[in-house]
């Protein structure tokens, strides 16, 4: 009896062995663990904004739920063999969202804006540098960040305007717009454009004198 005892648990050992040398030769037990990684990350991220929406008072919550749910989406994304699709982008638009909720939660939380929308512009950016690697993206990057501060003067709490920060606003808008002229095919339009009319000027002058 015990002779049979031993025989049947050298087997089922042999038979676990042969299953687990089979998963791995068809790759399927790194699969399977990295599929049970994201689904741990996944559900870590949901733990958070369950303790987010259950005490709204707890609005950090919702930071690393979001940071958390952001990450298992690049491992699933990992898996599917698109890590390089748009990672970056999912990523910072999940952290963009976090801080948008805080603000939606209490109008009170108004400086969730200001990462909210810089995190939501960095995620456009990294999005069309995946669409359009040669493009240049840094007007994007600074017209971005303006409309940020102009949202943060329109969205005041208690209906008070922040007119300090049409400042920056203005100020990172000129500069996109700069950005955006210097590194456009614009450019290339309205020298030529002054020239014409810096001549037509000269004639215009010396024709009436």
């Amino acid at each position: 009896m015990k002779q049979m005892q031993w025989r049947v648990v050298v087997g089922v050992l042999l038979v676990l062995a042969g299953l687990l040398a089979l998963l791995q030769t068809f790759d399927i037990l790194r699969l399977v663990w990295e599929v049970a990684w994201a689904g741990l990350v996944a559900a870590g991220g949901a733990c958070f904004l369950w303790v987010f929406l259950a005490h709204r008072e707890n609005w950090w919550a919702v930071i690393p739920g979001m940071g958390l749910l952001g990450i298992g989406a690049l491992i699933g994304l990992s898996i599917l063999g698109l890590d390089g699709l748009f990672g970056g982008a999912i990523f910072l638009g999940a952290l963009s969202v976090a801080f948008w909720l805080v603000y939606l939660r209490s109008r009170e939380n108004w400086w969730a804006v200001i990462p909210g929308g810089v995190l939501l512009t960095l995620a456009v950016v990294a999005g069309v540098d995946e669409i359009a690697p040669r493009a240049e993206t840094g007007g994007v990057f600074f017209l971005g960040l303006a409309l940020t501060f102009v949202l943060v003067y329109v969205l005041s709490a208690r209906g008070e305007r922040m007119k300090w920060a049409l400042i920056p606003a203005g100020v990172l808008g000129a500069v996109g717009l700069i950005i955006t002229i210097a590194t456009s095919s614009v450019l290339n339009l309205l020298w030529p454009a002054a020239l014409i009319l810096a001549g037509c000027f000269l004639v215009y002058r010396a024709v009436r004198a």
